[in-house]
């Protein structure tokens, strides 16, 4: 047991009294906050945790240090969340002596969440702070699938230097627990080493260029619905809509796709952890970048409020939530099974190795109309490789 108060320092950030939403009715007025006259260490009425991190030694430049406090100050101001979710912001983590000291003090504290079942927010920073995350996994000794939304994949498999620009690195280090899946969307091909991009997708990782992202959006939620972990690094957004970041581009994500996207990791049941990096305040024009990073955070909690619990699982019981569908397709002996949610119309694949339980993999219509058309879906294919890997 820790106590959360010799970790984080109490939230003070200036009340704005110009709002056109009234008190009752924002934001603020549903949260609980960890002030200097006010100190939360019990978690069992908590379902979410916000936690800033103001230390940017791992970000490419200065100025990150002072994203929680500028997007909590926005979130405040915008509407309650439906229902009566009970959300504890926790205030800023400590800055360590060095940056290890505060990866490790950030693992502690998550940890602790973790065992608590408290969906973590995380603000500021850079995505390094990811490390916190893995070390979590590491010692629960449990795989995890990580979402990195971003315009670049951040691995260098020639430096064992970890960085701003090469978070994944040690991530990669072993497979005895810890990253199991990398996912990325909205990378751009010339932001990206082509034999970084080929050596992932030879491995089964999944990557999705923006253009595909943006062409059909909707058929991101199934792969994000499988993540533990998600972590949204602002410059995956064009310049025009998030100008604050070091190294902006004129192509990315809209915001409201950025937004999208934020709902659609709320609503997912696996999700544990998520995070908004490398927002920098002092390059942003109009707090333009600091409003939509409040805004993602906004819809990540407003569809953790809705979500719903379904396991596929269930659907072997015959208790008509689910709807199970079984092809046999020419090229392959395998049968495929699909499992359709009658009530959220939510699609999986169920996948199954010899001496081990299925497994269910999250997918989509199209997934399925694929299969009904004798063609083996692209999915099925990654998520089968993965599994035998595993089994072995």
């Amino acid at each position: 047991m820790i106590t959360l108060s010799d970790y984080l320092d109490p939230v003070s950030i200036d009340k704005n009294e110009d709002q056109n939403i009234a008190e009752q009715s924002r934001f603020s007025h549903n949260i609980v906050v960890h002030t200097e006259n006010k100190t939360l260490e019990s978690f069992s009425d908590y379902k979410v945790a916000i936690i800033g991190v103001a230390d940017g030694r791992k970000s490419p430049g200065p100025g990150t240090a002072s994203a929680p406090d500028a997007i909590r100050k926005i979130l405040y101001e915008m509407a309650r969340t439906p229902g009566k979710l009970k959300i504890a912001d926790l205030g800023n983590l400590k800055q360590g002596h060095s940056y290890n000291d505060t990866i490790a003090g950030l693992a502690d504290v998550l940890d602790h969440l973790y065992s608590q079942q408290v969906l973590t927010i995380l603000l500021g920073g850079s995505g390094s702070l990811v490390e916190a995350v893995d070390k979590v996994y590491r010692r629960n000794g449990r795989n995890y699938v990580l979402s990195n939304i971003d315009s670049r994949i951040r691995y260098n498999p020639e430096s064992s230097e970890s960085g701003p620009y090469n978070i994944l690195f040690p991530l990669f280090q072993t497979q005895e627990a810890g990253l199991s899946q990398y996912i990325n969307l909205g990378y751009q091909t010339y932001l990206n080493d082509p034999q970084v991009i080929t050596r992932l997708s030879r491995k089964k990782h999944e990557l999705t260029r923006l253009g595909d992202v943006r062409q059909a959006i909707h058929l991101t939620e199934p792969i994000i619905r499988d993540s533990d972990v998600v972590l949204f690094a602002i410059e995956a957004i064009r310049q025009a809509d998030s100008p604050g970041a070091y190294n902006p581009s004129p192509n990315g994500l809209y915001a409201e796709e950025a937004c999208l996207l934020a709902r659609y990791a709320g609503v997912s049941e696996n999700l544990r952890f998520f995070a908004v990096t490398d927002v920098v305040p002092d390059r942003d024009i109009a707090s333009q970048t600091t409003a939509l990073s409040a805004q993602i955070i906004w819809f990540v909690i407003e569809s953790f409020a809705q979500r719903q619990f379904e396991n596929p699982a269930d659907s072997t019981g015959g208790n008509g939530r689910f709807t199970r569908y079984h092809m046999n397709i020419e090229d392959i002996s395998t049968e495929l099974i699909f499992v359709r949610s009658n009530y959220t119309e939510r699609w999986w694949m169920e996948l199954s190795v010899e001496g081990c339980d299925p497994v269910y993999v999250a997918c989509s219509y199209e997934d399925y109309q694929k299969a009904n058309n004798n063609e083996v879906p692209e999915r099925w294919i990654k998520a089968s490789s993965r599994l035998r890997n595993i089994a072995e």
